[in-house]
């Protein structure tokens, strides 16, 4: 099982940027891909870029271009850089496994986009 802390959320103005970063417990954490999923209010959570143990990545359509996922797995940390933010990006992020287990998510970090 991988545990998560996820940290970097804030107030950021349109166009600005964030860098998120999820710190995981356990041994086998470079062998998962792992994913930043994002929920905003009032509708479901949604999977924003996974990035697997080999380091491919792939990306929701809303935000290619603008957010970078990378991971280290010597600090068993995945990060998501996000560039050219939008209101639209406004929503708690959460980091976890690709594909997500059932019953395990974090506490998550904010992020709120506006002026």
């Amino acid at each position: 099982q991988v545990q998560v802390v996820e940290s970097g959320g804030g107030l950021v103005q349109p166009g600005g940027s964030l860098r998120l970063s999820c710190a995981a417990s356990g041994s086998m954490f470079s062998i998962y891909a792992m994913g930043w999923y994002r929920q905003a209010p009032g509708k479901q959570r949604e999977l924003v870029a996974a990035i697997t143990s080999g380091s491919s990545t792939n990306y929701a359509d809303s935000v290619k271009g603008r957010f970078t996922i990378s991971r280290d797995n010597v600090k068993n940390t995945v990060y998501l850089q996000m560039n050219s933010l939008k209101p639209e990006d406004t929503a708690v992020y959460y980091c976890n496994r690709y594909p997500p287990p059932v019953n395990y998510w974090g506490q998550g970090t904010q992020v709120t986009v506006s002026s």
